[in-house]
């Protein structure tokens, strides 16, 4: 079901701010940039910003994400074998689908169905 890890999601109240700081940081600009999420290509893993909702705060550190081929089995897999959905599935924009569950020992899971990222072509 797991493709293998894709993406570490941070949230921020600035978004250009921070876009503009990991951007000195990574010596490059995003491969997605968008008002909704910025997304870093970083050795064929994505580092993604999102604006901060505050109904919906990251914990602190973000969240990573394992990439999924089809999103809406993946949940029903999880879900099948004791996982509890936290966080439905959402479009993000762009056909980006995320979903987070818990596991049954309460550890959050966090899967993303990302036809914009392909860690194939990294550079």
């Amino acid at each position: 079901m797991f493709l293998g890890l894709r993406s570490h999601i941070l949230d921020t109240d600035d978004l250009q701010a921070t876009k503009a700081w990991y951007s000195d940081v990574l010596g490059k600009v995003p491969y997605f940039d968008e008002s909704f999420y910025v997304g870093f290509d970083v050795g064929g893993f994505e580092l993604g910003l999102l604006p901060r909702d505050a109904d919906k705060p990251y914990p602190a550190g973000g969240e990573t994400y394992w990439g999924v081929a089809d999103i809406r089995t993946a949940v029903e897999e999880l879900q099948g074998k004791g996982g509890e959905l936290v966080h439905d599935i959402q479009d993000v924009g762009e056909g980006i689908l995320m979903a987070i569950v818990k596991d049954p020992a309460g550890n959050r899971v966090g899967i993303i169905e990302n036809a914009q990222f392909n860690p194939e072509n990294s550079g």
